[in-house]
């Protein structure tokens, strides 16, 4: 997979708080832009707008 972007919510400087996605029409892939060698998690494309929304849900609940 291709065009790794970071989040927007990256934190300060360089960002060095952060994720990164890229996706194709099926895949969304997620790595720690920290160690972008090791591997990423990859789910379905239609899975991840719902992973993201249980992701949030858990940050509120915090």
């Amino acid at each position: 997979m291709g065009n790794w972007r970071k989040s927007s919510h990256s934190g300060p400087d360089d960002g060095n708080e952060c994720v990164e996605i890229a996706n194709s029409p099926t895949r969304v892939a997620v790595r720690d832009s920290k160690v972008p060698a090791r591997a990423a998690l990859t789910f379905p494309a239609t899975a991840f707008a719902p992973f993201l929304e249980a992701l949030k849900e858990s940050a509120r609940e915090l």
